[in-house]
């Protein structure tokens, strides 16, 4: 299914990149690590994630029929979004990348943004082991026509 058959698929375009970078250690290592311009931070990747959703503030079982397709994506990302801002109560917003990574908790945020952002993109008809976009390229996909 393409990704803009749902109707917030604005918002979905932004979770599921957030999803995607924060599930890559690959990416964390060769972006986020290195310091790579044109991706964000962790920070702004949780933003992405909560920004207008507020799944910060409640499920993603709200958003199911215009975010989420179905209440078991909608349960992945939940399972996500609660572990990564675990860790970013704990360390703080504003915590460098080797702060996020080296975090305890971290593999098993990986583990569950992996599981959302695969579910995700397999139900968009997308390969989810291409390299995330960036965020300039987000832009543009979820800029009006």
């Amino acid at each position: 299914m393409p990704l803009n058959d749902m109707p917030w698929w604005r918002w979905r375009t932004q979770v599921r990149s957030a999803l995607h970078m924060l599930s890559d250690p690959v990416f964390h290592q060769e972006c986020w690590l290195a310091g790579l311009d044109g991706y964000g931070d962790i920070t702004d990747a949780v933003y992405r994630l909560v920004e207008d959703t507020w799944l910060d503030n409640w499920s993603a079982e709200k958003y199911v029929g215009s975010i989420f397709r179905d209440p078991d994506e909608a349960a992945l990302v939940d399972a996500a979004v609660l572990r990564v801002l675990r860790i970013m109560h704990e360390i703080g917003a504003d915590a460098p990348v080797p702060a996020y990574l080296a975090h305890p908790l971290w593999p098993e945020a990986v583990r569950a943004a992996r599981e959302a952002h695969v579910r995700m993109a397999t139900s968009d008809g997308d390969d989810p082991d291409t390299a995330p976009r960036s965020l300039d390229v987000i832009r543009i996909l979820t800029s009006p026509a």
